[in-house]
């Protein structure tokens, strides 16, 4: 090597190039020992080397090359004989030790002839000293020597590997070639030139960085194969990037020129160049067609598939779930876009389409339009899509492309409709399936990239249709649950109001039956008319809960104090039955009068029937704590401990003889629905006590507050 140090701007380019050699080989050398044991006995051997050539490297751009210095030609030397020693043991490494015994000889000549060439640089005779014509043949014939002794070694040493490991070693084996390689052309080139070849010399740096790459991902990954596979978002940045540099350096090199060739009128070149090419680059960066254009282009020539699976579920399955709103992020609760344009926005992003149309089937077995996603200007008939193919679309089950359709191609579906064909942007038909039924069809828009439809798309869109008419039949199904559930809540009532007006025509027959014998009594006729009246507001009041169709709506509920309620309903019943109404304590609960009640009427009335002629039915009134209690007590006939357990509270089972069972079960929905509940003590041939517990008005407000604040919270 030549003692003269490179200068301008081939230098600046050398110190670059080696310290990324440098940081490159030193990395690849700590990844190496930290797996430590991964490539067996070569493990240490190839890491040693990556660490000497990271030495080297730093030598180089500290002393300048080709250099002087006796640093830089000790760490050349160190380098080669790292690298020899790391052939060796990368080929032993399979238990050839025996076989590789004949080319050890070759080794140790070459390990002569790498000490050889940084002595021709440390020895320095008068003879030599100003000899650079003749020190550069010298140096450019050992190191030539040396390469085709090493590319020599390494193709025999390969060649005779058995062949389930020539996959491991192919890229240790590169990485070798690859240095020995470059090293050969460029003493060649010093040779023949009678110079040194600077810029070749600048480069080598980089070399290091690909050997280093080379070795240590390649003898890294032991007897695995080992492959890079970058997301498609890191190579779309990637490439972005490239392209972003490459643009930058167009434009440095078109401006340099037109500085050079523009004579007076150079400036006027550059500016206008600049403007052209700004222009240029704000109308396409932002562009949706050039972006799709690169990720297609990327996913065509970089990876095997054209779609990255798992990515797309994840994105398919946040769309479905949580509404993801149109800037990719998941909106509030409130502003969630419906599920059918949700199900439309996964199937679209999917293949990159803008727009789409959801298409479900109606009551007569057609596809009828039922949601759209961007696509306002799609104008739909009714029905869409006949019934002929509906039917053919759940039998056969794929993708209509209509790019196809529209150049004549043979389809096995049935021809479109012209509205869908006439759409120009109108690009492929997803029939949604779920158990081979025909849930709907989603109708997606041609892409900003036009392409055709492979058998990746199909497959995708296919599963993710099927996907997609899950959720679809799942939301039919709540929905009906949702409509069954209105229809109970309205029986309910009608069993309720049925109950009800069973007991009012049990009082009106009660009344008629003694209006036969008392009509000439005048205060007969009072408690008649007084029954009459109240006879009269029951009924409008069984009216009004009866159109409540919906929780929520009627009065909002407020303070009720008990001890009225509980007298006017003894009064009700002074003249059929002896009820009295203790009121022992004040009790103010929150809640409806009317429920209250129509609460208590149902147990007085069930155990006015329980008691005999003029056995005694009690109404107390008290408080325990926060509740307030109200007691019906009588001396009937009582109730089995059976009864009690099974069948009291079921609706539609009575002890009574034409009973429909509802009464006490209506009293205890109402003493929930109050936050309450009903306690029962009963004895056969005894009688019956029900304790109703309803919280106390005070509590109520209280506990309220807390929920009003835990919400705010």
């Amino acid at each position: 090597m030549i003692a003269v140090r490179v200068a301008g701007l081939w230098g600046e380019i050398a110190v670059v190039a080696h310290v990324a050699g440098a940081c490159a080989a030193a990395g690849g050398a700590g990844w190496l020992f930290a797996r430590r044991g991964h490539v067996g006995a070569a493990h240490h051997a190839v890491a040693t080397a990556l660490a000497c050539m990271a030495l080297w490297c730093l030598a180089v751009a500290i002393e300048g090359s080709p250099g002087t210095g006796a640093a830089l030609a000790l760490a050349l030397a160190l380098r080669n004989l790292a690298l020899l020693f790391a052939l060796h043991r990368l080929f032993a490494s399979d238990g050839r030790a025996v076989s590789v015994a004949p080319v050890r000889p070759v080794l140790l000549a070459l390990a002569l002839v790498a000490l050889l060439l940084p002595a021709a640089q440390i020895v320095e005779t008068p003879a030599l000293a100003n000899a650079n014509t003749l020190r550069l043949p010298i140096a450019s014939m050992l190191a030539m020597l040396f390469a085709v002794g090493a590319l020599v070694l390494v193709h025999n040493l390969y060649a005779g590997a058995v062949p389930q490991l020539r996959g491991v070693l192919h890229r240790p084996a590169l990485a070798l070639a690859l240095v020995w390689g470059y090293d050969l052309n460029l003493y060649t080139a010093a040779a023949l030139g009678r110079d040194w070849p600077v810029e070749l010399d600048a480069l080598r740096g980089f070399v290091v960085v690909a050997f280093a790459g080379l070795l240590a991902f390649g003898a890294g990954r032991g007897r695995e194969e080992l492959r890079f596979q970058p997301s498609r978002t890191v190579a779309f940045q990637s490439v972005s990037l490239l392209l972003i540099g490459a643009y930058l350096l167009a434009m440095v090199g078109v401006a340099q020129w037109l500085s050079f060739a523009g004579g007076g009128f150079a400036r006027w070149l550059q500016v206008g160049f600049l403007i052209v090419a700004c222009t240029a680059a704000l109308l396409t960066l932002p562009s949706r067609r050039a972006r799709g254009w690169l990720r297609v282009t990327l996913a065509k020539h970089f990876f095997q598939h054209r779609y990255d699976y798992r990515a797309e579920w994840l994105r398919f399955t946040r769309t479905i779930g949580q509404g993801r709103g149109e800037d990719g992020v998941a909106p509030g609760e409130n502003s969630a876009a419906p599920l059918h344009q949700r199900v439309i926005q996964a199937l679209a992003d999917i293949t990159a389409s803008p727009a789409g149309l959801l298409l479900t089937l109606d009551d007569y077995g057609d596809l009828a339009f039922c949601a759209r996603w961007h696509w306002a200007t799609a104008q739909v008939p009714s029905p869409a899509l006949p019934r002929v193919v509906a039917g053919h679309l759940e039998q056969h089950s794929f993708i209509v492309d209509l790019d196809a359709m529209r150049a004549g191609k043979p389809e096995s579906c049935p021809t479109m409709p012209e509205w869908l064909l006439a759409e120009a942007d109108a690009w492929a038909v997803v029939p949604l399936l779920h158990f081979d039924r025909l849930i709907g069809v989603v109708v997606l828009a041609r892409p900003p990239e036009p392409r055709g439809l492979d058998w990746e798309d199909f497959d995708l869109l296919r599963i993710a249709g099927q996907q997609t008419a899950s959720y679809l039949a799942e939301h039919q199904g709540q929905q009906a649950l949702i409509e069954a559930a209105r229809f109970d809540d309205f029986h309910r009532r009608i069993a309720f109001v049925m109950h009800d007006i069973k007991n009012l025509a049990s009082q009106f027959t009660l009344l008629a039956r003694n209006a036969e014998r008392h009509a000439d009594n005048p205060a007969f006729r009072g408690d008649m008319l007084l029954t009459l009246r109240n006879s009269a507001e029951k009924l409008n009041t069984l009216m009004a809960r009866l159109s409540r169709h919906r929780a929520g709506t009627g009065d909002a509920a407020g303070p009720v104090a008990l001890g009225p309620v509980i007298r006017d309903i003894a009064a009700q019943f002074a003249a059929r039955h002896p009820v009295t109404a203790i009121e022992r304590q004040e009790c103010e609960v929150c809640g409806h009068r009317d429920a209250i009640e129509q609460m208590l009427l149902h147990l007085v009335q069930n155990a006015v029937d329980a008691s005999g002629p003029q056995s005694p039915v009690l109404i107390t009134l008290t408080t325990d704590g926060l509740s307030c209690l109200v007691e019906v007590a009588d001396a009937g006939s009582g109730m089995s401990a059976e009864f009690l357990r099974h069948r009291l509270f079921r609706p539609f089972d009575s002890s009574k003889n034409g009973g429909f069972g509802i009464g006490a079960y209506e009293a205890r929905e109402l003493a929930r629905a109050m936050g309450g509940r009903i306690d029962v003590e009963s004895r056969e041939g005894l009688g019956s006590r029900f304790t109703v517990r309803l919280p106390l008005a005070g509590a109520t407000r209280v506990r309220h507050s807390l929920d009003a604040g835990k919400r705010v919270a």
